[in-house]
């Protein structure tokens, strides 16, 4: 495939158009300018069977996989040189290299490198798990082709398309290559990815007549990448991978860089905060330090034990690694977050609007009822076996069933095999309902083929297909099937097939309206969805079947109601249960009549009145904002009521998460903050709009997905909580020595400082990121999605953490040192700031229950880590080589009885506060309401 204008100067001959061999990546016959019939020879495929095993085999290998070719990756060695870019890394090398030459601490230096070593592999490691993670989520994300091949129609992979593949297409797909169209039916394509065209391009076989028509006026072609919005198709593909245009263009089209999150964006500001405090902290110590005449290399020492300790170097990064974490345990759950802040946002979620069909149900249509003039049918059987019977009132005279039976099979792509479906699932009901009354779908499709069709459209909702056969006479007629929603058959309806009239058809009075109604009225009730059938003879000689169709599907004859139960998901109503109680508001949005909608809300426990689409579209914004509080259900909705709603939602300040699968429901998906796509049923174009993409389709999905992502920004706040106290602690403990002169300045030597970072820090840090979220978080209100992370009042008792960590671990430092000796002062130092830290984590694990409670070791993940910081921290103490290295020595009882004493006042402290604001809690909150979360408590 050539760009735009390439070939302008071309020609092509017939003998060229025709010439033997597929498509070449070179210089190749100019596809928009020849017939479809051309195209297939140049190609040489049957467009009837598509190529054969053997000939896909062939073309793969030659062409290679349909993908574009991978960006140059970085080469490992210049990764980890880009990880001494960051300042920290920066400040600890040279810390390091010092402390090498001239102070001469061998130990200290090396272990100063070592760290920064290990910090470049663990960045190093942590972009390949992203990495890694990111293409796994590519993976579940692949965008499928319907593809004929050897006279069967398969579904596979899009990259496993080659040149020379008939692909069918319809509404909401997203096309998988370049291609000659074969087939079109109101095609229409969105092609402004490519061509920057707002308006979708009406499509036609009718080859183009220049070679040089620029992309957007090439109407007989598709284009990789671009969206079907309208109607169906089939193509040929012409080329793929980097020989498509969207390929050529490939490579000009620069990586975007990963936006940061706006929890990220927090952090950010909050390390840059610290930086400054720990920075003027430092200044004052070394300035102290060197005021009191000490040497050279007992300030730097105790400067870069401060740096280490002071400075949260690692913050942003663990932080993003948690919120990784839990969008790859969000994947395992069933839902796919394609990007991370809307991991953040996802616990804020306040309001769910959700389709019925397939997320709330089962998506396992079922016909189970069917009413013609006269007669009522029950059916049996269950989902898409074709086992059953179809059963009449006993007296009633037995008619054949043909008639009524045929549009839905012919007025029905569906395939059914073995039970097992391939297409529309209400379509699926309606060819199992045929089969049963012993119509088979494929035999008839091929004994009536069909000649043009009018694809379904949310506009007119409904779908017809046109056929040659003869009617009851034996006269040769086109004749029309349709099936669609009631109300649009019977507004466009002239006669009614009765099979006890002589004549057949008898006039579509206002009678026969009424029963009609009455009868769609009767069905809807019992929770089924109602569709009709109809049809319409034509005249051979005068029916054009590249017309416009539209307004031909008018005057019908009106054949059957059928009732179609869609069964709702067993764990849907305890989800909808479980969003109440966490202050979430479920509404149901669906296209079905409210007295469906109202049924099926009824047995899933969805409160509120039911309204219709055109109800909503006919209140003012003003009297929608007063009664949506009020709505449960809004049914038969436009697309527009949708985008609608979400807008209103998220004026009341709530965080709206939207459903959808079709491609109409594309821009409802877009405006919402949380859009989720059904990965099962999902349209491609709905799963590029939204965010979120379950791939079970259930709606139990999206409210266990509510709460992973409360729990993953609990265990955020929880870890940031812990971090941020003990970094003040640190800053306390190295500033007050420095001014009160305790132990020289150096409350801690370096090495006794990465020690408390990286044992008890560190342990206690993956035990509250990775352990288990606080209990009752689905019994709390969304946290506000503008929340700040740390609130003025929280940070308020972080920098009062700090302080008692600070003084009471120097008060130690000071009563050892004159009761003992220095290096005793300095263990002593250890171990109360190591369990000051180890207490609370444990506080701090959840800020309302008190840790006397039989919860607070309920979690394994902490309670090990926990075990291992009381663990390494004896072995700092008893062990002789560690001894060595940290210039730490044994302590006694009594020194251990002291040090935990002292350190059990956070527990105190924290008691107390926990008690003041569950008491402000319970004096604050009426009855009933959820419980705020305390990531929003100013307190």
């Amino acid at each position: 495939m050539q760009p735009a204008g390439s070939q302008a100067d071309r020609t092509v001959t017939p003998a060229e158009a025709a010439a033997p061999g597929p498509a070449t990546e070179g210089d190749g016959p100019v596809w928009h300018t020849l017939s479809a019939q051309q195209v297939l020879q140049a190609q040489q495929v049957d467009g009837q069977r598509g190529l054969s095993a053997a000939e896909v085999a062939s073309r793969a290998q030659r062409f290679g996989l349909n993908k574009f070719a991978e960006a140059k990756t970085e080469s490992r060695w210049r990764a980890f040189v880009r990880q001494y870019a960051d300042p920290m890394q920066i400040v600890l090398l040279v810390a390091g290299i010092v402390s090498l030459y001239p102070v001469k601490e061998l130990e200290t230096g090396l272990v100063l490198i070592l760290l920064t070593l290990f910090n470049a592999v663990l960045g190093l490691r942590q972009e390949g798990k992203a990495a890694a993670a990111v293409a796994a989520l590519q993976k579940m994300m692949i965008v499928k082709a319907r593809v004929t091949r050897g006279g069967e129609l398969e579904q596979i992979p899009a990259e496993q398309l080659v040149p020379g593949d008939v692909v069918s297409i319809e509404a909401g797909d997203i096309i998988p290559a370049d291609g000659r169209l074969l087939q079109a039916a109101t095609l229409e394509v969105a092609e402004s990815a490519l061509t920057g065209e707002s308006l979708p391009v009406s499509k036609g076989t009718d080859p183009v007549a220049e070679a040089g028509t620029p992309l957007g006026d090439r109407t007989d072609m598709v284009y990789m990448n671009t969206n079907v919005t309208r109607g169906s198709g089939a193509f040929v593909v012409t080329a793929t991978g980097m020989a498509t245009e969207v390929g050529h263009i490939s490579g000009l089209l620069q990586a975007e860089e990963a936006a940061k999150t706006p929890l990220t964006r927090q952090l950010d500001r909050l390390t840059n905060q610290i930086l400054w405090i720990a920075g003027v902290a430092l200044v004052i110590s070394v300035a102290l330090n060197l005021a009191r005449g000490d040497t050279f290399t007992t300030v730097f020492t105790a400067a870069i034990a401060f740096a280490v300790g002071a400075l949260p170097e690692n913050l942003p990064a663990v932080v993003t690694t948690i919120l990784a974490y839990g969008t790859q345990a969000l994947a395992k759950a069933g839902a796919i977050m394609k990007r991370m802040q809307s991991t953040e946002t996802l616990g804020s979620t306040s309001a769910i609007n959700s389709d019925k069909t397939g997320t709330l149900t089962l998506n396992q249509m079922t016909a189970v009822a069917m009413a013609v003039v006269g007669r009522r049918y029950a059916i049996e059987g269950r989902g898409y076996a074709t086992e059953g019977q179809i059963t009449r009132v006993a007296g009633q005279a037995e008619i054949p069933l043909d008639q009524f039976l045929m549009p839905m099979v012919l007025a029905s792509d569906a395939v059914l095999t073995d039970g097992e479906l391939i297409g529309d699932p209400t379509e699926g009901a309606l060819v199992a309902l045929a089969a049963k009354g012993g119509v088979d779908a494929a035999s008839t499709r091929q004994a009536y083929p069909r000649i043009a069709e009018l694809p379904f459209d949310a506009a007119y909702k409904l779908m017809a297909t046109f056929h040659r056969m003869t009617d009851e006479s034996g006269t040769p007629v086109v004749r029309c099937f349709v099936k669609g929603a009631p109300d649009q058959l019977l507004a466009r309806a002239a006669t009614v097939f009765d099979a006890d009239a002589d004549a057949g058809a008898v006039p579509a009075d206002g009678d026969f309206k009424q029963r009609y109604l009455a009868e769609n009225q009767r069905l809807g009730e019992q929770g089924l969805r109602v569709l009709a059938t109809a049809r319409k003879d034509f005249d051979p000689a005068a029916f054009d079947p590249g017309g416009d169709l539209l307004p031909l599907v008018d005057g019908l004859e009106m054949l059957a109601l059928v009732g179609i139960v869609d069964p709702p998901r067993p764990t849907a109503k305890a989800s909808i249960t479980t969003a109440k109680a966490a202050g979430i508001r479920v509404r149901m949005i669906t296209g079905d009549h409210a007295v469906t909608a109202s049924a099926i809300a009824g047995q899933l426990g969805i409160d509120g009145k039911v309204i219709t689409g055109a109800e909503f579209a006919s209140m003012s914004d003003a009297e929608a904002q007063g009664a949506i509080d009020d709505v449960g259900v809004i049914a038969r909705v436009t697309p527009e009521d949708k985008v609608r709603l979400v807008d209103m939602l998220k004026k009341r300040g709530q965080i709206v998460a939207m459903t959808g699968d079709g491609v109409n429901d594309a821009p409802a998906l877009k405006k919402a903050d949380i859009g989720i796509a059904m990965g099962i049923t999902g349209t491609e174009v709905t799963k590029e709009a939204a965010v979120m993409i379950l791939t079970d389709d259930n709606f139990s999905t999206i409210v266990k997905a509510v709460e992973l992502g409360r729990g993953l920004y609990d265990n955020l706040v929880k870890y940031i909580r812990f971090q941020m106290g003990c970094l003040f602690g640190f800053i306390i403990s190295f500033l007050g020595a420095s001014i009160f002169n305790i132990a020289g300045g150096v409350p801690f030597l370096p090495l006794q400082t990465l020690w408390i970072n990286f044992t008890t820090l560190l342990f206690q840090a993956i035990g509250l990121g990775y352990g288990q979220p606080a209990t009752g978080l689905m019994d709390r209100k969304p946290r506000q999605p503008d929340q700040p992370i740390l609130p003025r009042a929280l940070m308020m008792w972080l920098i009062i953490v700090g302080l008692i960590m600070g003084v009471g671990t120097l008060g130690v430092i000071s009563w050892a040192e004159q009761a003992h000796t220095r290096p005793i002062a300095h263990a002593m130092g250890v171990v109360t700031f190591s369990l000051y830290a180890l207490f609370f984590s444990i506080a701090t694990k959840d800020e309302r229950r008190t840790v006397f409670s039989l919860d607070t070791f309920s979690d394994k993940t902490f309670n090990i880590c926990t075990g291992v910081s009381v663990l390494t921290l004896i072995l700092s103490t008893v062990l002789g080589p560690f001894q060595d290295f940290l210039e730490m020595t044994a302590l006694d009882v009594q020194q251990w009885l002291i040090c935990t004493a002292v350190a059990l006042s956070i527990i105190v402290a924290s008691e107390i506060r926990k008690a003041i604001r569950r008491r402000r809690a319970t004096g604050a909150a009426p009855a009933g309401p959820p419980v705020p979360s305390p990531t929003a408590d100013a307190s």
